[in-house]
């Protein structure tokens, strides 16, 4: 065929149409229009191959014989289109009433009379997924190389076609089930979280109580039962701080606050875990109040789970270094460590859901991986921001970015990026 040849034409339209359209039925049609019209045959059609059954099934074909054929199962022996798919290559017969390999089922179904067949093989690589055939050359004519070579150009494409719609429907399929696993999670999470709360709050209640009325012999083992309780509790209410903000339920209670206050509160309450550590904790608060417009038990939650994650991170006798400060448009705290660092490999990971940069064979520190996820959650639920620098072996540097009020979060998230 030369460039201007108008069957050349057609297949370059066509291709440009199959590039930009999704949906696979709309272009096996497409694609049968085209192979009749420019092979000058009577009829043709798609026949998708079924790996595991080892069949052909006939899966697109004009209007006329879709009610007798769609769905109908050829097999790989004893038919042209098998033939065509087991040889990897176009298979022509011109009177089929001198082939062994004709099948006759189709046209005893139909009532239709075959004549002459032109097959060729649908492969993605090496991969078969079906076969392109055109059936009864008008005119009592014979087909040839060109015709071959246009339903090669034709099968190349819708190839093509049923591999993306493979990848399609496995991608749904993957998202399907992530959703309904997400799901799942959600529904054990809110009933886990419902039924541990009210044995939770008795235990912690009643060994505090305890701990005011016993001997100081007992002392040591009711603060273990505290501590453990209190442990529980912060995951439980970290759990279902991630499941509210996944499911929409979480809403930011806005209000003006200071982040120099929650911040000492934060401070004050971690100072219990640094002396079994031998850690020094110092920080450089502005001496300004810091005030936003925002969520106090949220922002507070979100240092709290920074400063837990460089406690838990810096190995005895190191060192945290907290920096607050008000910057144009925001507010910014740094919570710095020369503790034990993250691998470069799990930076892009590090505020994932569940995310463990230690194995759950061989980690040493405690947690679910739940910590710095709920603070970037808590972050970005005010506009702002949550970033890490680290260098493994050296220390990490967590950086909280809030704006000052819901009007400064995209601006301040823009000073943030730059």
């Amino acid at each position: 065929m030369s460039f201007s040849d108008p069957r050349l034409k057609r297949l370059l339209r066509l291709g440009r149409e199959m590039s930009v359209t999704l949906e696979l039925r709309s272009l096996l049609h497409a694609v049968l229009n085209a192979a009749i019209d420019l092979t000058a045959s009577e009829t043709a059609s798609v026949l998708e191959y079924d790996e595991a059954g080892r069949v052909l099934r006939f899966v697109a074909l004009p209007r006329q014989h879709r009610k007798n054929l769609e769905g109908m199962i050829v097999p790989l022996e004893g038919s042209l289109a098998g033939m065509a798919l087991r040889e990897r290559q176009p298979v022509s017969v011109n009177d089929v009433a001198q082939s062994l390999e004709h099948f006759k089922g189709s046209d005893e179904l139909s009532g239709y009379v075959t004549r002459s067949v032109l097959a060729v093989p649908l492969l993605a690589g090496d991969r078969p997924v079906g076969v392109l055939e055109v059936v009864n050359k008008r005119g009592q004519a014979n087909y040839n190389g060109d015709d071959a070579t246009i339903l090669e150009s034709l099968a190349s494409q819708l190839a093509l076609a049923f591999e993306n719609d493979s990848l399609r429907r496995q991608v749904a399929g993957i998202r399907e089930d992530a959703a309904r696993l997400d799901r799942m999670k959600g529904n054990f999470i809110a009933i886990t979280s419902h039924e541990l709360r009210t044995p939770l709050g008795l235990i912690l209640g009643h060994s505090t109580f305890l701990r005011e009325i016993v001997g100081v012999e007992y002392r040591e083992q009711l603060d273990t039962i505290i501590r453990s309780a209190t442990r529980l509790k912060e995951i439980i209410e970290s759990m279902t701080s991630v499941d509210n903000v996944q499911n929409g339920t979480s809403v930011v209670q806005r209000r003006a606050v200071s982040v120099r206050k929650i911040l000492q509160e934060q401070i004050q309450r971690i100072q219990p875990e640094l002396a079994p550590k031998n850690l020094n904790l110092r920080a450089d608060v502005s001496q300004h109040d810091l005030m936003v417009e925002g969520d106090a038990e949220k922002i507070g939650s979100a240092l709290s789970n920074l400063l837990k994650n460089a406690v838990t991170f810096t190995n005895p006798g190191g060192h945290v270094f907290v920096v607050a400060e008000q910057l144009p448009g925001y507010v910014k705290v740094s919570v710095i460590d020369n503790g034990i660092g993250i691998p470069a490999k799990d930076l892009p990971h590090i505020f994932e859901r569940f995310y463990q940069v230690e194995s759950h064979l061989t980690r040493k520190h405690g947690g679910m991986g739940l910590g710095l996820s709920v603070a970037r959650m808590m972050a970005e639920m005010h506009g702002g921001s949550l970033s890490v620098e680290s260098v493994e072996g050296k220390g990490s540097n967590f950086t909280l970015l809030l704006p000052l009020d819901s009007s400064q979060a995209q601006a301040a998230g823009k000073v943030f990026v730059e």
